[in-house]
């Protein structure tokens, strides 16, 4: 692999896991650690500053899954022998990690199609955070997954999500500001001048009031990337504390406006199409899911309050 320059100044590790999404942070700074992988043929520390340009060489990429397989009702839209295309609820988070051994999504493929086993990550090639809801791909297979690894990388594959945001935004328009880690608040991320590079283009569906149904397309795919870049500029997301969007109360409102409202309990935000090439056919295929129950509730309450403007 190619650090891109757009890279620089990042720690080594992190580049990687750019690069190899598929793989934990933890064993690609076990390849580091180890001279496993190295950096333009040398071994080099994980917290080693990249310029861009550098040649990184894995010599090993064997890994022992440990997860284990658990009955997790899965909503599969899509199955073949190269892929799996599944709409994800909110609430199941993705990996396993910290406080989330059990009951997670990789738990459940793992059930579902006990091959995956022998992949990094069950096949799992993107994510979604825990309360968002929407499509996944997951590659069957190691041809499979490099090929989707590499669309996800090169910004070929396609992901556009909706979302209910405070605040009426513009009819479009398009947010191309770096994201990091918030410079205190280390487990957020935040517009910073020495972030990623992330752009997030947006187009509002509807009006609704003090409130607005936008459409959001990734060209990047930075960690909470819409929900950083909506509450920059000003229009957070219906439900997410984190990042401003805790309930406010309307002007006006009805009571079961601001019962529904008060009681929404995520980020309004689902993924609700994907894009990809087909890693076996070659063919381009997309997939469409409409919104869930709770964000149709939410959306069902506001038009009854405004109407649609």
């Amino acid at each position: 692999m190619t650090v891109p320059h757009e890279f620089a100044r990042e720690r080594l590790d992190h580049a990687v896991s750019e690069l190899l999404p598929q793989y934990s942070r933890s064993q690609i700074q076990v390849w580091i650690r180890t001279g496993e992988l190295t950096v333009d043929g040398r071994q080099a520390k994980p917290s080693l500053l990249v310029a861009g340009g550098e040649r990184i060489l894995v010599a090993s990429m064997t890994v022992e899954l440990k997860d284990e397989p658990e009955p997790i009702a899965i909503d599969i839209v899509h199955e073949d022998a190269d892929i799996l295309i599944l709409n994800k609820e909110a609430g199941l988070v993705v990996h396993p990690g910290a406080g989330n051994r059990v009951g997670t999504l990789l738990n459940g493929l793992l059930y579902h199609c006990p091959s995956l086993a022998q992949l990094p990550r069950a096949g799992i090639v993107h994510r979604l955070d825990k309360n968002t809801s929407g499509l996944m791909v997951v590659a069957k297979n190691s041809s499979s997954q490099n090929h989707l690894t590499k669309q996800l990388v090169s910004r070929t594959a396609r992901r556009i999500y909706q979302a209910i945001v405070y605040g009426v935004p513009p009819a479009e328009g398009k947010v191309a500001e770096p994201v990091g880690r918030h410079r205190i608040h280390r487990v957020k991320m935040a517009v910073v001048p020495d972030g990623k590079e992330a752009a997030t283009a947006f187009r509002r569906l509807r009006q609704l009031g003090e409130h607005a149904l936008v459409e959001c397309s990734l060209q990047t795919g930075r960690t909470h990337q819409i929900r950083v870049h909506m509450q920059h500029i000003g229009y957070p997301l219906v439900g997410d504390p984190t990042y401003g969007g805790h309930f406010r109360q309307p002007k006006s409102g009805s009571e079961h406006l601001l019962e529904v409202m008060g009681a929404f309990p995520r980020q309004a935000l689902h993924a609700g199409e994907l894009s990809i090439q087909h890693p076996g056919s070659g063919v381009s295929v997309s997939w469409q899911r409409q919104l869930p129950d709770d964000m149709q509730t939410l959306l069902a309450a506001l038009e009854e309050e405004y109407g649609d403007a």
